[in-house]
């Protein structure tokens, strides 16, 4: 077995899509989304949101059509957005499909039960949301959501993903504002 320093499935440079090399160079906090589907609970990772202040505030975030997130998200008209924290890289993995999940995403940690979805257990930063709208954005689902509810403490380092890894984002050194 060979180790490498590098992804040896990664496409070579000259094959790669430019446009997907423009976004993986904006830095983007990783939000854990939850969702009840018809059967049981569904979560996947997104970085692609915004959030817009307002009355009502809103969350908009580009799912992928064909996830379970996407399908749980209609049938329950609601989610939960956690963000996530630098030590909870693996579970970001996980809920991504990048790491094995024995038992399920949701063995991988505990989870609370929330009235828009499950939230990893004492996650001190999440919005509870209600879906408004949904429209098609190139490859992507774009869903806009309500802000019924926000949980906004703890002052641990959020999961930041740039370029395909998770670096560290040196907070100590930003001060406080």
């Amino acid at each position: 077995m060979t180790i490498h320093h590098t992804d040896p499935f990664a496409d070579p440079p000259s094959a790669r899509d430019a446009v997907r090399s423009f976004r993986g160079r904006l830095a983007t906090g990783v939000t854990l989304w939850t969702a009840l589907g018809s059967r049981r609970p569904v979560g996947l990772t997104v970085s692609s949101i915004l959030v817009v202040n307002g009355t009502p505030a809103r969350v908009l975030a580009l799912l992928d059509p064909l996830s379970d997130l996407a399908e749980a998200l209609a049938f329950s008209g609601a989610a939960a957005v956690t963000v996530l924290g630098r030590d909870q890289q693996r579970l970001a993995e996980v809920f991504a499909g990048e790491s094995p999940a024995p038992g399920g995403a949701f063995r991988q940690a505990d989870f609370t039960d929330t009235a828009w979805g499950p939230t990893p257990a004492g996650a001190p930063t999440w919005a509870g949301v209600r879906l408004e709208s949904v429209s098609e954005v190139g490859w992507s689902r774009l869903v806009t959501c309500q802000i019924e509810h926000v949980e906004a403490g703890g002052e641990g380092e959020p999961l930041v993903h740039y370029r395909g890894r998770y670096p560290h984002l040196d907070i100590q050194s930003l001060g406080e504002r």
